[in-house]
């Protein structure tokens, strides 16, 4: 497994990642040994870099992480996430920035992880309450007191990370990005490489919708939260399968899978981007690690452009999409 550099503060992972919400929550159910299998799998075969948030759970994935990674953590590197407010009963209470919370938040995650620091820390969202610049000036004082070493933002619009990296250098900007959701190349991308930011790319499969997995709506299991989103729903669905196929027609040519072509691309966009595809199986982790021997050239990423150009997908990445780019 390579490795990729994220932001110029010294911050290097594999490069591919370990998305771990669903191991907790949101896709369908639990399986706690299964996923500790993976985890201990993605080590094995060079993966170092695991991304969770104090929300997903909620709660339960960073403990998960924290009992399976016992004994490991100075093989690995954590990224984790305060900002989305959940309750002890799963509520969803909004968006907090607050200085005071970022405290409380750090204090909560490296017990649940079971570790005195965490690699990478994350503001989830912004929260348009909160100037960002309190928000950052409280996450750098956790850098000072050595329980985060780097600092990162998630779906936040160019502008406030400006304003962030004046504060406190930012590592790294996580948001979704694939090849049904280009958005970053708009104006993200640009503004992170000015800065010497790096660029973490969640659900670089489209929540699995690319790797061709899903046939009918009917598929998903009923306590899959995909259901609710947009691109998963009624005719949307239908034109995003056929966009599918057109990479999976792709896939068969060059002897891989949609999932790998699909991975391969994203990293083929710059040495300055992880992705962090999210599974709860050692199947799916050791097909999607395949994808870093993939060396995608010229005319398979234009042939790939043409099968899935920008804007491409049907229907908006959320339901509500007020929380992403701010």
């Amino acid at each position: 497994m390579k490795r990729r550099k994220l932001g110029t503060q010294g911050l290097e992972t594999s490069e591919l990642g370990l998305g771990c919400m669903g191991m907790s929550e949101f896709y369908g159910e639990r399986n706690d040994e299964e996923s500790t299998a993976t985890l201990w799998r993605a080590i094995e075969l060079g993966v170092d870099f695991f991304d969770t948030a104090d929300m997903y759970g909620p709660f339960k994935n960073e403990e998960l992480l924290g009992r399976a990674l016992r004994g490991k953590r100075d093989k690995i590197l954590i990224a984790t996430k305060f900002g989305n407010v959940r309750g002890t009963d799963g509520s969803f209470q909004g968006i907090n920035g607050r200085p005071e919370y970022v405290r409380a938040c750090i204090e909560a995650s490296l017990k649940r992880l079971e570790t005195d620091h965490v690699d990478l820390y994350y503001q989830h969202r912004v929260d348009p309450t909160v100037p960002i610049e309190e928000t950052v000036g409280a996450m750098a004082e956790l850098v000072g007191q050595g329980k985060v070493r780097y600092l990162g933002l998630s779906e936040a619009a160019p502008a406030t990370i400006r304003r962030a990296h004046a504060v406190h250098p930012i590592s790294a900007l996580q948001t979704e990005y694939s090849l049904w959701s280009r958005e970053p190349e708009d104006e993200l991308l640009a503004t992170l490489r000015e800065l010497g930011i790096g660029f973490v790319a969640y659900s670089p499969l489209g929540r699995g919708f690319l790797s061709g997995e899903f046939k009918k709506p009917e598929d998903l299991a009923p306590t899959d939260r995909r259901q609710f989103f947009p691109r998963f729903q009624g005719e949307n669905f239908a034109k995003n399968l056929a966009l599918v196929e057109r990479v999976r027609e792709l896939a068969a040519v060059r002897g891989v899978t949609a999932a790998q072509l699909a991975l391969a691309w994203v990293m083929a966009q710059g040495e300055d981007i992880v992705a962090i595809p999210g599974t709860k199986r050692r199947d799916y982790l050791e097909q999607n690690v395949g994808a870093a021997d993939i060396v995608l050239n010229a005319q398979e990423l234009d042939a790939l452009a043409e099968a899935a150009p920008k804007g491409a997908a049907a229907g908006a990445r959320y339901a509500d999409m007020s929380h992403v780019n701010r």
